[in-house]
């Protein structure tokens, strides 16, 4: 497997991935107000059966995206075959590299690879002296939590209405 810096020609091939995934659980979030309390909790519920949830982004803003001063990998299996990238933007004032989308192909998951594009990433963020990461995840993408405790990140923060079909976002965040 070969990662390299996106160029505008890998663009369709990443939109041609199978983005979608599939959940047995989800963080549910509650929230109680108490005159000057707020109490917010995520619980980690099981579904009665695996859910398929679509990938909350639209393939055009991977051009957008990608024509921005930012870290757009895309991970080559062979010379004919993306099998994932991952596309993050630096942001300077927070000292840290933002990563909003992390996509192995379906038939490529669970083989190291999304690991392997992490590790890109952060060796790209050191080399431009930024001190963390901070991975976005809906709140049904069990498997992408799951990843990213895995590699250490913790959870940081949400956002009730983040992403454009309404889902909450958790914020998780990593030391470079």
């Amino acid at each position: 497997m070969r990662i390299y810096p996106a160029e505008l020609i890998d663009l369709n091939q990443c939109c041609q991935l199978s983005m979608s995934y599939t959940t047995d659980y989800v963080w549910q979030m509650q929230t109680r107000e108490n005159g000057r309390t707020i109490d917010v909790r995520f619980d980690t519920v099981r579904l009665p059966r695996p859910m398929r949830v679509d990938y909350p982004r639209s393939p055009d803003e991977l051009a957008l995206h990608w024509q921005q001063d930012g870290c757009f990998l895309v991970a080559r299996q062979g010379d004919d075959e993306v099998i994932g990238f991952l596309d993050a933007w630096p942001q300077p004032w927070q000292n840290l590299l933002w990563i909003s989308n992390l996509v192995i192909d379906q038939n490529y998951r669970r083989q190291g690879f999304g690991s392997r594009l992490l590790k890109s990433a952060r060796r790209w963020a050191r080399e431009r002296e930024l001190a963390q990461l901070m991975l976005e995840v809906q709140t049904k993408n069990h498997p992408a939590i799951s990843f990213a405790q895995k590699h250490g990140f913790q959870f940081c923060g949400y956002n009730e209405r983040y992403y454009p079909n309404g889902d909450i976002a958790l914020f998780f965040s990593l030391s470079v």
